[in-house]
This record gives C-alpha cells, sequence and structure tokens, in this order.
C-alpha cells in the first residue's frame, strides 16, 4: 500500500507560480506510475499530468502544457508539480495518485488528500 501527502499548495496571485509535492510512503514508490490532478468546486476531477515510475514518459493535459513540468525523485520517493504562470481558472485542489500502469483516467489505485490552489486575479 501507498500513502501520498501532498503539500505546496496556497494562494498566489495569476502570473506566479507554485511547486507543489507529494512524498509516497513505502519502498514500492519507483514502481509506480504517479499522477496529478485537480478538482475545482461544481466540476468533476480533471487529469493533468503523469509519470511513469523511470520518468521515462511523460503525458500533460493540453491546457497545461508548457506552463506545468512534473518531475519525480525516485531517491526520496517524492512527485512534484512545477506551475507556472498560473490563472485564476486553475484554482482547484490539486491531488498526486499513483497507478501501475500508465494511464490519463481517474482510476489510479491510491490517492492524497490533496492540496488547495487559490489564484487571485
Amino acid at each position: 500500500q501507498v500513502q501520498l501527502v501532498e503539500s505546496g499548495g496556497g494562494l498566489v496571485q495569476a502570473g506566479g507560480s507554485l511547486r507543489l509535492s507529494c512524498a509516497a510512503s513505502g519502498r514500492t514508490f519507483r514502481r509506480y506510475t504517479m499522477g496529478w490532478f485537480r478538482q475545482a468546486p461544481g466540476k468533476e476531477r480533471e487529469f493533468l499530468a503523469t509519470i511513469s515510475s523511470d520518468g521515462s514518459t511523460i503525458v500533460y493535459v493540453d491546457s497545461v502544457k508548457g506552463r506545468f513540468t512534473i518531475s519525480r525523485d525516485n531517491a526520496k520517493n517524492t512527485v512534484y508539480l512545477q506551475m507556472n504562470s498560473l490563472k485564476p481558472e486553475d484554482t482547484a485542489v490539486y491531488y498526486c495518485a499513483a497507478t501501475t500502469v500508465l494511464t490519463t483516467r481517474n482510476n489510479y489505485d491510491y490517492w492524497g488528500q490533496g492540496t488547495q490552489v487559490t489564484v487571485s486575479s
């Protein structure tokens, strides 16, 4: 089992940046594909980015390409989401998740509790 804890959320002005971190427990982190999702009030959870277990494959949703960067450090059991040029519409709760098969769908096996990101205009 994998436990995930996100951090790094907060309030930022439009155009600003934030770096989210997701720390995973256990010694099997390096076996998992990791993903970032977000959910805004009244909306469905949205896929943002995923990175394969060895970091060799990365997929982004079109709306964040060029602004967000996913990365991982298997030695630190941590996955990151660097978010630049933030917009008010990026306001949401951001979640990291783990799965054994690279996918952009919502059916990841393990989820963190989420971290709030608020972008003011």
